[in-house]
């Protein structure tokens, strides 16, 4: 989704900060609950969802990138082969994969520059700034006026948010805005509207996970989300802090690039089962363009495209409709899942019974996580009936003696859609770009120090940077759930009468919106 030189974005998913937190947490996963008989034998399945099948799809995602520019991003001829081949093997066990095409604008950065011109000059580098997606181009010189910020107390921020924010501002000058309650695309708009010819948003500073740089999207435009065409900028709290410090300051801010139309598709394979409880098992199959994306997230689909195999071969005959689901535009910002729940009607919403979601289930020093459905853990609950799902996961790996730790909804992966509109979620992840702590390691094994994917969104994330021995572990928790979820006859409370979505969402994909 981003280039490499992008040293410092933010985290996949969320997850629970190291600590004494962490240490408790650990300790409590590693002392499995006292469970209750099984419902659903799921062993068949798991036992028939091997690692090493799952890894010769990925052999064959590998293949299809290194024929196809080294990657299989959205649109371009590697998705369409990795889609041929996921289809070729679906129907070859009986399925008939159906395509669900859609459009969108795709947004390129060609180049990037942020400088302090005065006083002192001064050439911010990669590990400071980053284009938003979605900027507007160009390369602008102007003095620095910062826009009601707050560097004291609390530092609560409504900066930018609202048109009287801009009263007297300079036209021609460079909105400084602060990170804080409304997003992106509302602080630029509005710094726009106001004459502004580009603008630096800075880290809010109120928290540990806010003083980096903001790696964020201003959104592609639509009708409720407005285009934004001046160069727009994210930085860190303390070159947000220095700017604002030095009156009269003049900086330079330079986005290039441009912007195409996309057409691509989702791959969509249905059992049979009742419709009226679909259980819906997604992941995405675009990688970003600077690699092939075998953990992300050629371990997700071809975890789920394994599951589907068996599923078929040992000839299950589910209570609900399971509906695989291979997204695109995944990494420009969750488009393939956005528009698939767009086109659902208010009845096929409620026929939707949860959302399964399993992005990166293979890194190579990895942690389990498992969606904080309750929001017990880290505050953000999903629709009623995800914590039903958080607690089939949690017990399944407690039967197995496997620690677990919580990962939150926070908008990064393709659950964003149907949460938002009160389906249930959840999920699994192996870890991204965050750091593995010395706690992690001592439950986990691995290494302290280093990412859990130190390939993440890169050109090394090929068929070597997988954990053979999680991904059989995830795989086995993907089919056990799937299974579960697939045979139970008790309707997850959902759609039809929990709360509906709008959550407070912080993320689209690996980039901030707010």
């Amino acid at each position: 989704m981003h280039t490499t030189h992008h040293l410092l974005t933010r985290k996949k998913f969320r997850v629970l900060a190291a600590g004494a937190a962490t240490s408790a947490l650990l300790s409590v996963a590693l002392t499995p609950p006292a469970l209750a008989a099984t419902a659903t034998d799921t062993q068949a399945l798991r036992d028939a969802v091997s690692a090493g099948a799952i890894v010769d799809h990925l052999e064959q995602l590998q293949a299809i990138a290194e024929a196809n520019d080294g990657n299989r991003t959205a649109g371009s001829s590697g998705h369409e082969a990795s889609a041929e081949y996921i289809e070729s093997q679906l129907r070859a066990a009986g399925y008939t994969p159906q395509r669900q095409y859609f459009d969108y604008v795709k947004f390129n950065l060609t180049g990037e520059a942020f400088e302090r011109l005065t006083p002192t000059p001064r050439t911010y580098t990669a590990d400071e700034f980053a284009a938003m997606s979605y900027s507007g181009f160009g390369d602008v010189s102007g003095t620095v006026t910062a826009v009601d910020i707050n560097l004291s107390g609390d530092r609560a921020s409504t900066s930018g948010c609202e048109a009287a924010d801009f009263a007297g501002f300079t036209a021609g000058n460079i909105a400084l805005i602060q990170r804080g309650t409304c997003p992106f695309n509302t602080k630029a708009v509005n710094a726009q509207a106001a004459g502004a010819s580009a603008v630096i948003i800075f880290n809010q500073g109120d928290a540990d996970d806010r003083l980096d740089r903001v790696d964020g999207t201003l959104g592609a435009p639509t009708a409720g989300n407005p285009e934004v065409t001046i160069p727009t900028v994210g930085t860190s709290f303390a070159v947000g802090e220095e700017l604002a410090g030095l009156p009269g300051a003049t900086a330079r801010v330079m986005v290039s690039g441009d912007t195409e139309p996309i057409k691509t598709f989702n791959v969509l394979a249905d059992t049979t089962g009742r419709t009226d409880r679909t259980v819906l098992v997604g992941a995405h199959l675009d990688s970003v363009a600077e690699g092939p994306g075998i953990n992300d997230n050629g371990s997700g689909s071809a975890t789920i495209l394994e599951t589907a195999l068996q599923f078929s071969k040992l000839g299950i005959t589910p209570e609900n409709r399971v509906r695989f689901a291979w997204w695109s535009g995944e990494e420009d910002g969750l488009i393939g899942s956005d528009y698939y729940v767009a086109q659902l009607s208010k009845a096929d919403l409620k026929n939707h019974a949860l959302n399964l979601n399993f992005d990166m289930v293979a890194s190579p020093n990895p942690v389990r996580f498992v969606y904080d459905g309750d929001g017990k853990q880290l505050g953000t609950a999903g629709p009623n009936g995800s914590a039903q799902i958080e607690k089939t996961f949690l017990d399944y790996f407690a039967s197995q003696g496997l620690a677990t730790e919580p990962t939150e909804f926070d908008g990064r992966s393709d659950y964003f859609g149907f949460i938002e509109n009160g389906i249930p979620a959840g999920g699994l992840f192996t870890g991204a770009e965050e750091i593995k702590t010395a706690e992690q390691a001592a439950v986990y094994g691995g290494t302290a120090g280093v990412a859990y994917d130190p390939c993440y969104h890169q050109a090394c994330d090929d068929i070597d940077n997988i954990n053979t021995a999680v991904l059989e572990q995830m795989a086995d928790a993907v089919a056990h759930a799937t299974l579960t979820f697939a045979m139970t006859q008790s309707a997850v409370n959902g759609t039809a009468n929990g709360k509906g979505g709008k959550l407070s969402m912080e993320f689209r994909g690996s980039k901030a919106v707010r």
